[in-house]
């Protein structure tokens, strides 16, 4: 029996993620909306945690000619990765700031 190439297991459970995200989403009611968001906002502000870890990082233990290489790639792969999660953060404070004010009740204009 032949073991599966690591590249294909990791994809199937990449494309699995994929639908099982999509109908979790589409499935959730109006009101949990909010919460979800402050959710994704709080994972993300682990992944710039992280981010900012791997910006950082140095490679002194690597040895060979690319170990400057190395070292740049993972550098510039945390600070993409940073503003990528920084992004991210701002829509969902701005789409949870959208949805709170769909809750509050409308002033009347004075007659």
């Amino acid at each position: 029996m032949e073991a599966v190439d690591p590249f294909i297991f990791y994809l199937a459970i990449f494309v699995l993620a994929i639908f099982v995200g999509y109908y979790v989403v589409w499935s959730v009611t109006p009101a949990l909306h909010t919460p979800l968001m402050a959710v994704t906002n709080a994972i993300s502000s682990v992944i710039i945690v992280g981010a900012l870890i791997a910006a950082a990082a140095s490679v002194d233990g690597a040895a060979g000619a690319n170990a400057g290489i190395e070292g740049w790639i993972a550098k510039g792969g945390g600070a993409l990765a940073a503003a990528l999660a920084a992004v991210n953060i701002f829509g969902g404070f701005l789409v949870t700031q959208r949805m709170l004010a769909m809750y509050k009740k409308k002033e009347r204009p004075k007659a």
